[in-house]
Formats: C-alpha cells, structure tokens, sequence
C-alpha cells in the first residue's frame, strides 16, 4: 500500500508492535525518479529524485515517497521510531568454538655436529 510520509510511520510502528515478540520488519530505502528517464535529446527537466522507502513483515508491506525537501525531517522521525522498537531484539547466541587437540610441533631444530679429534672435549 503507497501512502504519505506520516501515514507511513504510523504502519510502521504497527509492525513493529505487531512483530514485538516474534517475527521480523524488513525495511529498504532507495533512490527514484518515480517516472521514467527523459531520454538524452530531450530538452525536459530531470524530475527531482526522491526516496523510495518501504516495510514488510512478510505479510502487509507498505512503502512511501520522501522528496528531497522532507527528506531530513522524515529520517530523523524514522530513526527515532527505530530506536524505540530497539529493545525486543533478542542478543544473538553465539556457539563457543570447541579447542581441538593441540598438536606437537613438529619443527626441526637447527642443530650442528662438531667433530673433536681424540682426547679434546669441549
């Protein structure tokens, strides 16, 4: 569903309290003119891009257009929203890795034979 930028944060604190205790929100950002591209002999303005952002759970996705003048405004909202759902992630277990045997070195020593004639020691 394409909505506006306010609608937009509005559905995504709704998935997120939806995914609180289990699932995951997916969300994605990126740049877009929206319309095709003029082709190069074309005299027309390039539009203004803007950017495209959306958010699923794998079951509702929403997404929205940000243009560059609200650009700023609606980042900060979002990443103020995005710290506040912060606290249900769960700290990610890691596996201790088993020590195996520890092997002998097997490097050979540098050694030197002297030969001493008979009756001198060192």
């Amino acid at each position: 569903m394409f909505v506006d930028a306010d609608k937009f944060l509005n559905e995504l604190h709704k998935l997120y309290e939806r995914n609180k205790t289990s699932g995951t929100v997916y969300v994605t950002t990126k740049r877009s003119n929206l319309k095709p591209t003029p082709k190069r002999k074309s005299k027309e303005a390039v539009p203004e891009p803007v950017m495209l952002i959306r958010a699923t759970d794998g079951k509702r996705k929403i997404s929205a257009a940000i243009s560059a003048k609200e650009h700023v405004r609606f980042q900060t909202a979002c990443i103020t929203l995005q710290k506040a759902h912060m606290d249900s992630l769960k700290k990610r277990e890691r596996e201790k890795k088993k020590k195996g045997k520890v092997k002998p070195r097997t490097a050979k020593l540098n050694t030197v034979s002297y030969a001493y004639p008979l009756g001198c020691s060192p």
